[in-house]
């Protein structure tokens, strides 16, 4: 974006900002340049994404250009653009994010979606427990739309990591959910009692070491390695994470967890050994993907 090219015939109008820069984030590796060039230059302006199509032929002040310019040199060297904004969307809820969570995805939406399905048939109080929380989004969207759903809910956000577990607060304020979200400082289920939850859902770390070395550089060199590595194998968390599962779930407590598609056969088996859970069932995401498995604790 250099202004040695500009002409008084071409200025750089946000239009011309936003073509170029798509470019070079494409050369960059970026899988959606353009979308990453809008929500960035919108964030310089402190604006909606949508209100930048009313403007195309404006030339922003140099204040703009100066912090667009510094988003789109750490963009380009991988950054993630959720880290540069500071929030990312989820199940159309907004929720800040910084290096030491997780950042949200929509494969997760799937846990949110068949735990709902579930709790529209429980009556009376009804325990939720997040583990491994990062951000909050699971946790703090259940209790959203729990209490939209007219439910009696305690929701407990659990994290190994003090540092996410602060930003999973920090999403409870904001979205005005601190009363009914317990964040809790824990290794997975440790912190829980037993036979006390109706539903215990996870996003865990499932990548094995060997796959976190193929993933892709704005992952493998920003997210927490913490959030995302499981061990030799990428089952060892989940597996824990089940047989705790078992012990903390009332009878008919359902437990639902996200993990990859290539370890999608091996969690499946990890519940079926057990010759304990019932209405085991993968859910796949919208790639076709096996992404979410899901269980009940029989009553």
């Amino acid at each position: 974006m250099s202004e040695t090219s500009t002409t008084p015939n071409e200025p750089w109008t946000i239009l011309r900002m936003l073509q170029w820069t798509t470019e070079h984030l494409k050369k960059h590796g970026s899988s959606s340049p353009r979308l990453d060039a809008e929500v960035l230059f919108a964030h310089a302006r402190k604006c909606k994404r949508i209100d930048l199509y009313a403007a195309f032929s404006e030339e922003p002040p140099e204040e703009v250009k100066a912090v667009f310019r510094e988003m789109v040199k750490r963009r380009a060297a991988g950054e993630p653009v959720a880290y540069l904004v500071g929030q990312k969307e989820f199940y159309s809820l907004t929720f800040e994010v910084n290096k030491n969570c997780l950042i949200p995805r929509g494969e997760t939406e799937h846990i949110v979606i068949e735990c709902l399905d579930r709790l529209k048939k429980r009556v009376g109080l009804v325990r939720v427990v997040d583990v491994c929380t990062g951000s909050g989004c699971i946790a703090v969207t259940i209790a959203k739309e729990g209490l939209r759903l007219g439910k009696e809910l305690s929701v407990a956000a659990v994290d190994i990591s003090p540092e996410a577990l602060g930003v999973a607060k920090l999403n409870a304020q904001r979205h005005q959910l601190s009363g009914i979200v317990e964040c809790i400082e824990g290794d997975l289920l440790g912190p829980i009692e037993p036979s006390s939850c109706d539903f215990v859902l996870s996003n865990p770390p499932y990548v094995s070491e060997s796959e976190f070395q193929k993933l892709e550089k704005s992952v493998r060199d920003f997210e927490p390695k913490l959030a995302l590595v499981s061990g030799e194998l990428g089952t060892e968390i989940i597996e824990r994470l089940i047989d705790q599962g078992w012990d903390r779930l009332k009878p008919g407590g359902w437990i639902i967890f996200e993990h990859s598609p290539m370890i999608a056969a091996a969690c499946q088996k990890l519940l079926e050994v057990t010759g304990r859970w019932r209405e085991i069932r993968q859910v796949k995401d919208l790639a076709g993907l096996p992404r979410v498995l899901v269980a009940q604790k029989p009553s």
